[in-house]
């Protein structure tokens, strides 16, 4: 697919002004490095440390506000910090710690279907506990009516990382339908891109605890969920684009700091 001229404008928009807002409340490290700045110059060290604080948080700052931008093309509505809900019923919680120990020991593989309709089961049984979920990155409401809760994560996860991720997923679960047993709900995690490209993404860290076909979308498996097949790459020519027009600018920023 490509986008058309307004899609393009409005993606390409979302990201000049997450960048902007990156370098107005960017402040660079305080840190004296005098052997750094003689040798590179203070221009070049602030760029480095902008850099690592935008790789850092490269998710809060550019892919959620792009996400929310290509989720409102094709989605009914998309947010970004949302709370999923603050109840969760005593046997909610009861189940979601079954299935935690089940697929930590290895006895199950995850089945998010069969897992959403056992804390479906009891999602008002029980005394409501009051709980303080993960904020929610990417909320969608889908054309069917579906409520899709995305978590936006880290390229590189570990094993252990996996285990939270799969506990948040199905506390928003349950903290959706605590407030409402009907709704049609999926929650999953994306990860923007892969490093390892071109080989595939090393999914053996999550395998077992997710269910790799329901709860996680990789590189354009993501950007083309939100924006449709196709998505990934006229993306990345979008953020190609807005990193030329914008190097002018980006190169006077920093320029600053070379006689500090």
């Amino acid at each position: 697919m490509s986008f058309t001229e307004n899609q393009i404008k409005i993606i390409n928009d979302a990201i000049k002004n997450s960048l902007k807002n990156k370098f107005k409340n960017y402040k660079p490290e305080t840190n004296n490095m005098p052997f750094h700045y003689r040798l590179l110059g203070k221009d070049r060290m602030a760029l480095y440390s902008f850099m690592q604080s935008l790789v850092s948080k490269f998710g809060n700052s550019i892919f959620e506000p792009v996400a929310v931008a290509l989720g409102k093309l094709n989605f009914i509505e998309a947010k970004s910090q949302q709370v999923s809900g603050n109840k969760i019923s005593e046997e909610a919680q009861k189940v979601i710690q079954q299935i935690m120990d089940s697929l930590i020991t290895g006895q199950l593989d995850s089945n998010k279907i069969h897992e959403i309709d056992q804390i479906r089961n009891v999602c008002k049984s029980g005394a409501l506990i009051t709980v303080k979920p993960t904020k929610v990155d990417l909320q969608l409401r889908s054309l069917d009516g579906t409520l899709i809760l995305i978590d936006i994560k880290t390229v590189k996860p570990n094993r252990g990382n996996f285990k939270e991720y799969k506990r948040t997923l199905l506390e928003w679960v349950a903290a959706v339908l605590s407030n409402n047993p009907e709704e049609k709900i999926k929650t999953a995690i994306a990860i923007p891109y892969n490093p390892y490209e071109p080989k595939p993404y090393e999914r053996w860290t999550a395998k077992g605890m997710l269910d790799l076909k329901e709860e996680i979308y990789v590189a354009n498996e993501f950007w083309d969920f939100l924006g449709g097949v196709g998505a990934y790459h006229a993306l990345l020519d979008c953020f190609e684009k807005v990193g030329i027009e914008l190097r002018p600018e980006i190169d006077k920023y920093f320029e600053r700091f070379r006689n500090e």
